[in-house]
């Protein structure tokens, strides 16, 4: 993007949401993207201070010395020119790996491209873009951006950025749309545009603002008396869109949440516990930090009056559900406030302090351990230099059957602590959920991957939301949700435009996820439309679409109930 999230998960897309990141795609595949993302954005602590001692730098005096003897004879000795700047960044990244899997460095450009993550917003001109047979497309101007007010519209084709086409070598890269269509805001920028029924070009010149970025995804009520909230990850903003989503529900009458923290990587640690903090009532501990010394060492405590410190609390996590998310789901679990159901979360106990370093390139350094109430720690076990090893946990989780089969879950006894209430619960590695619900993967096919890959789903949402949108627009979305199937008429439709493409029809895995097919189409359709009415970023009528075939989230509406008897102290029992 430069534009918004539409939370499909599908592999080999170029759009990237309106939160700054690169929009995933297959559920199966989005750990690699995921990993990176907890690697650069979870667990930082907030207000750390980075001294040494005079014994540290004596210590390492002789070492330094050492490297830049070495540096300089390879400057002015080695055969070949060589890049030193790159020959130091290559050595601290191997020197690091002999740390722990987290403790990160960073260029100048990776830095910045990592904090603007976490932070409240970015320069551009507001679109989410999706890239299609080497062609940039609008998929939706954000509202009441500056596309939108240029008049920019959905389905628009950018062909040139300040008279330069951005196809190179008939290739367009999502890096090189980042760079023309973001800058200073107040800038110009010209943008050529071909739109749908045009045989012309028009020229439009957009003010570059200040883009927001949001991290609560949706925030609607499910039905009278429940709310759903989805969190994707805990940036600066996060604990006042949390504050003010859960306000908004709380005036529907919400008495139950569901809060979904599923494929959440985590980021500021103080957001974490802030949100914690609106659950769990009195002066209670939510999660503390054991470093080298008592420089980092810290408690966390309750401190204010929630807003929702009472009522049946369902949380949502799985593999993907890192750090601040476990904090989050840590602290609820070992106060009996919430009943956490889904799968292992990922299990990353290891908090970053960000240091920047003199030439604007950052060193994530691992300063301590957190911990949670009952004196879990989360971290799961790693071998310093092996981190090809501890990235593969995810795939050896489901070769282990832990993905689909909750006895296959083994914790360590000697890893038991208690809850408030004497429930079980167990540490080094992740938090286990109270509630296990196996992964759903009857619809994911070679063939559905290969979908995504060439954008054609999100090509052909697209173009129906755009051929419809007159009509559609003047529809409520629940009679839109009651009325509008995606037909097999359409389907056979998308099957040609994928054959069209180069993938071969496979009609064993189409059958497989045909009806995963339509309710993302569905979905994507309802986002188009009626994104724009939703304030804050949310993305409310696609996750109503989506939850139709989202198992875990049917199966979790069917918990309340031991919710309700877990915050009332009549649960004593973990996964039955």
């Amino acid at each position: 993007m430069e534009g918004d999230n539409n939370a499909t998960n599908t592999p080999g897309g170029h759009e990237v949401d309106r939160r700054g990141n690169r929009i995933q795609n297959d559920k199966a595949t989005v750990r690699v993207p995921m990993l990176l993302g907890i690697t650069l954005a979870g667990g930082m602590l907030i207000g750390a201070t980075f001294f040494g001692g005079t014994k540290s730098m004596n210590n390492i005096g002789k070492g330094y010395a050492k490297y830049r003897e070495i540096l300089q004879l390879i400057e002015n000795n080695y055969v070949d020119s060589v890049n030193t700047d790159e020959l130091v960044d290559f050595s601290i990244t191997k020197m690091l790996e002999k740390l722990d899997p987290h403790t990160a460095y960073m260029n100048p450009q990776d830095a910045i491209a990592a904090r603007s993550q976490l932070e409240g917003g970015f320069d551009g001109i507001g679109v989410e873009f999706n890239i299609y047979k080497d062609t940039v497309y609008v998929v939706t101007p954000l509202a009441g951006g500056p596309s939108e007010s240029a008049g920019i519209q959905s389905g628009d084709k950018i062909i040139k950025v300040d008279d330069k086409a951005l196809a190179t070598g008939g290739k367009i890269e999502n890096s090189a749309v980042f760079k023309a269509l973001r800058g200073k805001r107040g800038t110009d920028v010209k943008l050529t545009i071909l739109r749908k029924g045009d045989k012309q070009p028009k020229e439009f010149t957009v003010t570059r603002d200040r883009i927001p970025t949001y991290s609560v995804d949706a925030a609607y009520m499910i039905d009278a008396k429940t709310g759903y909230l989805k969190i994707n990850r805990f940036s600066e903003t996060t604990y006042d869109e949390f504050k003010t989503a859960l306000a908004s529900l709380k005036a529907k009458g919400m008495t139950q949440l569901m809060m979904d923290l599923r494929n959440n990587p985590g980021g500021y640690m103080d957001r974490a516990t802030n949100i914690a903090d609106e659950f769990i009532s009195g002066n209670k501990l939510l999660v503390y930090t054991d470093g080298k010394d008592n420089r980092y060492d810290r408690k966390t405590m309750a401190h204010i009056a929630g807003q929702f410190e009472e009522g049946p609390l369902v949380v949502l996590i799985d593999e993907g559900s890192a750090s601040a998310s476990e904090i989050v789901s840590g602290a609820l679990q070992d106060h009996d406030r919430a009943l956490i159901a889904g799968r292992r979360s990922f299990g990353k106990g290891l908090v970053q302090m960000p240091v920047q370093l003199s030439d604007g390139s950052e060193l994530r350094l691992t300063i301590s351990r957190y911990y949670t109430p009952s004196g879990r720690s989360i971290q799961k076990p790693y071998v310093p230099g092996h981190e090809g090893d501890y990235e593969k946990d995810l795939d050896q989780r489901s070769k282990r059957g832990e993905y689909y089969i909750a006895d296959s879950i083994k914790n360590d006894p000697k890893l038991k602590f208690k809850t408030d209430g004497g429930r079980v619960v167990y540490g080094g590695g992740g938090i286990t959920p109270d509630y296990f619900i196996p992964r759903d993967s009857t619809w994911q096919t070679a063939y559905l991957v290969q979908l995504y890959g060439k954008n054609i789903i999100r090509e052909f949402a697209m173009e129906y939301a755009n051929d419809n949108r007159k009509k559609l627009e003047k529809v409520p979305f629940d009679e839109f949700d009651r009325t509008v199937v995606i037909n097999d008429e359409q389907m056979i439709r998308l099957v040609k435009d994928a054959t069209a493409e180069g993938i071969k029809f496979n009609e064993k895995e189409y059958n497989r996820s045909k009806n995963y097919l339509k309710n993302q189409i569905k979905a994507l359709v309802a986002r188009s439309v009626y994104q724009k009415n939703n304030k804050g970023g949310q993305n409310n009528e696609f996750f109503r679409v989506i939850s139709q075939t989202d198992d875990t989230y049917q199966k979790a509406l069917k918990l309340f109930d031991r919710a309700n008897k877990l915050e009332h102290g009549a649960m004593t029992y973990n996964q039955k």
